[in-house]
């Protein structure tokens, strides 16, 4: 048996997997077709159980691997028995569940840390802090390579993602949002039926809620997203039934 893997099914709701890779070729082939050569699977990591993503590409098993926030050896486990390399570890804000594991993946892949805004750089120097306030251990502070801005693309072979800076939850949270799949990660901005927490230091509701409507819910109703806890949905869906954007 693989190790259990959750996999983003192109309807935009998460399913149990296990060896996702040796799956029923019919199921698979399903997949596909809905997503084209992007695939997405989710690992849920630390206590809060966090989607840390891992992005690929169907074809040639390349990727990117979104908020590894901690279990690293379960994320790289999880590559290796899908044969997935990543190319890079994508941050979208940082708190300790999306960021805290992302030096220690850095180190053991050799590979990137990009994101996120630069406004969440004392976020990132925290992570050992917060790490102690919450009891998680091993959560280390966080240096990016490289920080992202408005406007600014990201991409791994084919698969090109804009860059949205949508503060809020955080001050340096961003999206990640793929046109030509419409699909996007939006980490803790959006939730399925809720909207992301701003009581932690740096939130704003306000600014959270303009996030949404100014940037995310203008992308189109047909938007599926992935979220940094829970299921996943459709911009659509959360523009109609959302109690917070009603």
């Amino acid at each position: 048996m693989g190790r259990p893997f959750l996999f983003w099914d192109g309807l935009f709701a998460f399913q149990q997997w296990t060896a996702f890779a040796r799956a029923s070729t019919s199921r698979w082939n399903s997949e596909r077709t809905i997503m084209g050569q992007l695939n997405a699977g989710i690992v849920p990591v630390t206590p809060f159980q966090q989607n840390c993503t891992i992005l690929f590409d169907m074809d040639d098993k390349h990727g990117v691997v979104v908020d590894p926030g901690g279990d690293i050896d379960k994320v790289l486990a999880v590559l290796k028995d899908n044969a997935i390399t990543a190319a890079a570890i994508w941050i979208t804000h940082g708190h300790i569940d999306h960021a805290g594991g992302a030096m220690e993946l850095k180190e053991a892949l050799g590979i990137e840390i990009i994101g996120p805004h630069e406004a969440d750089k004392l976020l990132l120097d925290n992570l050992e802090n917060q790490g102690q306030r919450y009891g998680i251990a091993g959560a280390r502070n966080c240096v990016p390579d490289r920080f992202l801005a408005e406007g600014e693309t990201v991409s791994f072979g084919s698969h090109m993602f804009e860059v949205l800076h949508c503060p809020g939850h955080a001050p340096g949270h961003v999206v990640y949002y793929n046109r030509a799949a419409k699909f996007a990660h939006v980490g803790d901005v959006l939730f399925r039926g809720s909207v992301g927490r701003t009581d932690l230091p740096g939130g704003d509701h306000a600014a959270l809620i303009a996030s949404i409507k100014d940037k995310l819910l203008p992308l189109g109703d047909e938007i599926g997203f992935i979220c940094g806890h829970g299921p996943g949905g459709r911009f659509g869906e959360e523009r109609r039934t959302n109690p917070f954007l009603t």
